[in-house]
């Protein structure tokens, strides 16, 4: 009994002298703090984003089947102080549309979509991670629905047809906004949704809704405080 007590005593200790030379041996390495994002700040006088685009589309007043048309988003907008600025944006999307029964046997033709916009950008809540920007954006959007309508003979077929608007430059808004991710003082990772209002055919505004991912850049001098000046 004293013998199997001892020898569990000393293998205790064996164990507990490998564990304090382990520790011994080891030591943790340390780990730099991440000040990537420490010098972000919100004074930039100009932001370019370019990114990928996506919006739900109807390229006619009634077709029951709406197109997902994928595309581009461009911005470049100027701050006049850090939180307000004017937004210039250009978009298109492109893809393949459903249309109305017809006997042409035409299915899924081309449509696009450009839009050409500007209008007041506002900053909300931001830190170093994120911030949000909202904007409402005006001005036109160009339709071009013909392309891909002929019947068998090669003849042309008229876009009402087959439930599509005519060829056509009307009204386009945008209005929305975007979360920014920073990536580093001056490099951004945007997601920006949007509902997109047009008036193809005269019949209305039609709501579409929109999204876009890409990145941002920031540069221009920063933003000074105006010295007074006092009159003696």
């Amino acid at each position: 009994m004293r013998k199997s007590l001892f020898s569990l005593i000393a293998a205790v200790a064996l164990v507990s002298c490998f564990q304090v030379q382990a520790r011994a041996q080891y030591t943790q390495p340390t780990v730099a703090p991440n000040n990537t994002l420490a010098n972000v700040r919100y004074d930039w006088r100009w932001e370019v984003y370019g990114g990928f685009a996506y919006s739900h589309f109807n390229a006619g007043p009634d077709l029951v089947q709406g197109a997902n048309l994928g595309g581009f988003d461009a911005q470049v907008a100027r701050f006049f102080t850090p939180r307000w600025a004017v937004a210039a944006n250009a978009r298109g999307y492109y893809g393949t549309s459903g249309v109305a029964p017809n006997p042409y046997r035409i299915e899924g033709p081309f449509v696009s979509e450009h839009m050409f916009l500007v209008g007041p950008e506002y900053r909300g809540p931001s830190n170093q991670h994120i911030s949000m920007l909202f904007h409402a954006l005006f001005g036109g959007a160009y339709g071009y629905f013909t392309r891909g309508l002929q019947d068998q003979n090669n003849n042309p077929v008229p876009p009402e047809n087959v439930g599509f608007f005519n060829n056509q430059f009307t009204f386009g808004s945008a209005i929305g906004g975007s979360i920014d991710l920073n990536r580093s003082p001056r490099l951004v990772f945007r997601i920006s949704p949007d509902a997109t209002l047009t008036d193809f055919g005269g019949a209305g505004i039609h709501e579409q809704f929109a999204l876009s991912v890409g990145l941002v850049y920031r540069f221009g001098q920063g933003f000074h405080p105006v010295k007074k000046h006092h009159r003696k």
